[in-house]
């Protein structure tokens, strides 16, 4: 009997093709191992730390800290501004011109994705990838067959896609995905829980591989946090 997915374990309701309002739950002690959001910036109006300034073999500090600093801290400011305005005008209940408010609500939506998908890769990525915990390990080989064809899957996955490449949880049917996003409010299934993320927009490696997409990509898979990741498997099928 499938068990009846719990919004509590819904990292965001977002993703789906049109857009995005981000849910960031409050955590009980049996998912703060997994979605820890106390440190995001959607809480705290300040970017996340990194963890790892640099991953030698992998992404060079000149690399991660524009990433860090421009692009990640850039939406997370954008994001800020905008749900500051909108939630000024619904207090002060002025009205906006219908195309700009659509407009607003849009880039609130993707800026706020484009936030939390940050933190997740971010998160994600270590020196030296452990070995893959085995509630993720079991569910990736029951879902693809082996790591290994899992691998090959997300990485074409992950060289296709404009903007992201993710391994995603979806708690309506218990299945995970591997899926393609070209836009922060693009790509993945509604109420799919993202557990590996990679970044392939060309300012996430570009200083450092160039043109070389493919490379970055497989490179990544050497880095991936699989402690987190399981951890975040355990939160999100819980």
């Amino acid at each position: 009997m499938m068990n009846k997915p719990s919004r509590r374990n819904f990292l965001f309701t977002s993703s789906g093709a049109a857009a995005g309002a981000m849910l960031v739950p409050g955590t009980s002690e049996a998912e703060a191992a997994g979605f820890d959001f106390s440190a995001s910036g959607l809480v705290t109006g300040k970017s996340k730390p990194l963890r790892h300034t640099s991953i030698p073999g992998f992404l060079s500090a000149e690399q991660i800290a524009p990433h860090h600093t421009a692009h990640y801290g850039g939406a997370l400011r954008g994001y800020s501004g905008i749900d500051a305005k909108l939630e000024e005008n619904i207090k002060a209940a002025t009205t906006i011109d219908a195309s700009a408010y659509g407009a607003m609500q849009r880039a609130r939506q993707s800026k706020g994705n484009s936030v939390v998908l940050h933190e997740l890769y971010f998160d994600g990525l270590v020196p030296r990838a452990p070995d893959p915990g085995t509630d993720v390990r079991a569910a990736i080989e029951k879902r693809f067959g082996s790591l290994e064809k899992w691998a090959d899957d997300f990485q074409a996955s992950a060289k296709t896609a404009a903007g992201w490449g993710m391994l995603t949880y979806h708690p309506v049917n218990q299945k995970l995905y591997n899926v393609v996003s070209d836009e922060h409010a693009m790509g993945p299934l509604w109420m799919a829980t993202p557990l590996v993320v990679i970044d392939v927009y060309e300012h996430a490696f570009y200083i450092d591989y160039h043109n070389r997409k493919a490379e970055y990509v497989e490179k990544f898979m050497d880095h991936i946090d699989w402690s987190e990741v399981n951890d975040r498997y355990r939160a999100a099928s819980a």
